[in-house]
């Protein structure tokens, strides 16, 4: 059995439900639906339908911005309503009912329903010249089925409109792909006027690239993760038990108690399903649960095995238990889904409130984690001997790929190539890799575990000879990356994970500044391009502008330069324009050279 055969076309977004409007502010930001007992909330909100309908009404009205035909059709897929009452309702297009890759909107009105702007991942009209395909359906399916070497699905005719082109195309979902770490699922987009391979991108975010894997391997270099110690920090214990929105389920609530690889001694929220039988299922976080995949490339969740005790403790620290690394996995999704909550008010992976999944020991000989949206799955590799000798159930490495979840249900950022071997390029995908590095160390400041102490590194514990992965200050020190640590044309084809350091670095001068700093146990330098010196507003005021821009003015094809504009509206929506805030945010991309005066022509 292969990984699991997952659908992530390039339109698809996750979603946030029909019925569901998600209310957030600053700091203090509040997830919650307007059906909720919060009748603060929901006397202040509209109801779902009426917002989308008043989007997409001025969307057609205000078609000379927004770029909608009467060829299309808007299909909402996330709603949000501010305090002060603005509202965004993010929609996927179809042009003459044909899905549009590339052709995402964000409609912002005002407290009334009253048309602002809109943020478009297309600058241009839709418009397709070809009348019918020249390439046959079955033609199509076999070419994708070559070019990912795999079990090519059944063709769906796109119009694709991202990197400045218009095409008919043919997009098909490739299962079992042999290119890519674990078999896979691949979707491949093909011209159907020439024939050509326009994207094969696969289904899963992986934490380590293709590339960098065999860089690794050809220098003899292993990645033999840290171990923690076998007793937790005091933040770790006094969050146990703190309620998420618990959903009906069977079993009652218990707290129990883990042993892990990497953060110690842990609480863990459990289920009590009988008199002295536990399930590793956290009704307090959306029915989050971890299970065993035996081994196996599992096509579900239901096929993995459920973890249970007598005892309700569970692991013992050490990696020929099967339950330690489910103990990593559940408290690092645990404390993933605490931060977002806790910290930005975002409910759930996909702000729907449900919880997130995880299979441990997925495969064999599997030296890397993955994130899969649609299944909502964490998938953890035991590692493959070779070059990676511990499960990868690191708690950032949980906190950046749960974050690829979050951006896949907003933004839904998608590279704008991936070669033969499964390297992804381009600014969009850079921005993924960056805000998934942002948040996941932002998971580890709100954990505070004294075993995993936060810091503005990423992989720190993988014990890799750099002592690190990546690093926010001054990503140019992750030499096997080659990350850099500011925006120049080449950045346009970066491999996704050396280009993340423009927006890492951008975040990181926001929040701390330039120059020297040591936070915690771990100094830090960073420099700027023009040599100025910046002052940063805070983590906690960054991390609200980023996520903003994220959740609000990004969009599948945001580069760096949008992403620059996307955070000063943010800033600007929080604090005005006129504050230190906004100003900051314009320093700091300046800092890594993105301004106005070099934004590419379109």
């Amino acid at each position: 059995m292969r990984t699991p055969h997952i659908r992530r076309l390039a339109i698809a977004l996750a979603v946030t439900t029909a019925a569901t409007i998600t209310v957030g502010g600053v700091g203090t930001a509040v997830a919650t639906s307007a059906a909720s007992g919060n009748s603060r909330v929901a006397a202040s909100a509209k109801s779902a339908k009426s917002v989308v309908d008043a989007a997409r009404a001025a969307a057609f009205a205000h078609a000379a911005a927004t770029g909608v035909s009467k060829d299309d059709t808007l299909t909402a897929t996330d709603t949000l309503v501010d305090p002060d009452g603005k509202q965004h309702v993010r929609f996927a297009r179809a042009h003459k009912g044909m899905p549009v890759l590339g052709g995402d909107l964000v409609i912002h009105l005002d407290a009334k329903s009253a048309y602002l702007d809109v943020t478009r991942a297309t600058r241009r009209q839709v418009a397709v010249t070809a009348k019918a395909p020249k390439l046959t359906a079955a033609q199509a399916k076999a070419k994708a089925a070559s070019r990912a070497k795999g079990d090519a699905g059944t063709p769906e005719l796109v119009v694709d409109v991202r990197a400045g082109r218009t095409a008919l195309a043919y997009q098909i979902k490739v299962s079992n792909s042999r290119t890519t770490e674990a078999g896979g699922v691949r979707t491949v987009v093909i011209d159907a006027t020439t024939g050509a391979v326009l994207t094969d991108i696969p289904a899963a975010d992986t934490f380590i690239s293709p590339r960098l894997k065999s860089k690794l391997r050809k220098s003899g270099e292993k990645a033999a993760p840290l171990t923690g110690a076998k007793t937790s920090g005091a933040a770790a214990t006094a969050s146990a038990g703190k309620p998420f929105n618990p959903p009906r389920t069977a079993g009652i609530p218990s707290v129990g108690s883990g042993a892990s690889l990497f953060v110690g001694k842990v609480p863990l929220n459990t289920l009590r399903t009988g008199g002295t039988s536990y399930l590793l299922k956290d009704a307090t976080r959306g029915n989050t649960e971890t299970r065993d995949a035996g081994g196996r490339e599992l096509e579900q969740f239901t096929q993995g095995k459920p973890f249970t005790s007598t005892s309700n403790t569970w692991g013992n620290g050490a990696k020929t238990n099967r339950q330690t690394a489910a103990v990593d996995a559940q408290y690092g999704i645990a404390s993933t889904l605490d931060f977002y909550k806790k910290v930005l008010g975002r409910n759930g992976i996909k702000n729907d409130g449900a919880g997130a999944r995880a299979m441990v020991h997925f495969g064999t000989n599997v030296g890397n984690a993955f994130w899969y949206s649609e299944c909502g799955c964490m998938l953890y590799g035991d590692g493959d001997g070779a070059t990676f000798t511990q499960p990868l159930v690191v708690l950032d490495v949980t906190g950046h790929e749960l974050t690829h979840g979050v951006v896949d249900a907003t933004a839904n950022l998608q590279p704008t190539r991936v070669d033969d071997q499964g390297n992804q390029f381009g600014e969009p995908g850079s921005l993924n890799e960056s805000l998934a590095d942002i948040f996941g160390s932002n998971v580890e400041f709100e954990t505070n575990n004294a075993n995993n102490a936060p810091n503005y590194l990423v992989g720190e514990k993988l014990g890799l000879a750099q002592t690190f992965l990546r690093r926010l200050d001054k990503p140019s020190l992750d030499e096997l990356e080659g990350t850099v640590d500011y925006w120049s044309p080449a950045s346009y084809d970066a491999e996704v994970h050396g280009g993340s350091g423009v927006s890492s670095h951008a975040y990181y001068l926001l929040a701390e500044g330039s120059g020297k700093k040591t936070i915690g146990s771990v100094a830090y330098d960073s420099p700027t391009y023009d040599g100025a010196s910046v002052t940063g507003i805070g983590r906690a005021k960054a991390t609200q502008i980023f996520y903003r821009a994220l959740t609000r003015y990004m969009v599948s094809t945001t580069d760096f330069h949008d992403a620059r504009t996307a955070t000063l509206k943010a800033a600007a929506d929080l604090y005005g324009t006129s504050g230190v805030e906004y100003k900051t945010v314009d320093r700091a991309w300046a800092a890594v050279n993105v301004t106005a005066a070099n934004t590419p022509k379109r």
